[in-house]
């Protein structure tokens, strides 16, 4: 298991003006952040970014929402990275989400839940170098 992994804060939390705790609670969970900006993605990006979603119903919405406002993508280091950040955020449904996660916290619905994180060392890999250089992330 590898130790980094990628977030966004998503168009929704950002504009909701959830970044600043959003941001404590993954320094809390004891993640140190490497590399952080924030970005408003186009629809390239965001298309580029949500690919291997093309071609399920819900990706022109996705890409609307991701638009929709400045996002803050992230990578973070900690031990046994990817499991434990998705420890930390929550199902992707806040209804189902555990108490104290990010998403049971700041996630208004399924589609709107505040943040993303990988779910595989590899696809951390991937999704980080769509936002940062090799030497921003390492």
């Amino acid at each position: 298991m590898g130790n980094k992994t990628f977030t966004i804060i998503k168009p929704d939390a950002v504009r909701n003006g959830h970044s600043g705790k959003i941001i404590d609670h993954i320094i809390q969970g004891g993640f140190k952040i490497n590399a952080m900006k924030m970005v408003q993605l186009t629809q390239d990006t965001a298309g580029g970014f949500y690919d291997i979603h093309r071609e399920r119903p819900f990706f022109k919405d996705l890409v609307a929402f991701m638009t929709s406002g400045p996002c803050i993508p992230m990578i973070l280091e900690k031990a046994n990275a990817v499991e434990d950040f998705r420890k930390l955020i929550g199902a992707t449904n806040p209804q189902e989400a555990a108490p104290g996660t990010i998403r049971n916290l700041y996630a208004k619905s399924i589609d709107a839940n505040a943040i993303h994180g990988s779910d595989s060392d590899e696809n951390a890999v991937r999704e980080g170098s769509y936002f940062f250089s090799e030497l921003e992330i390492f």
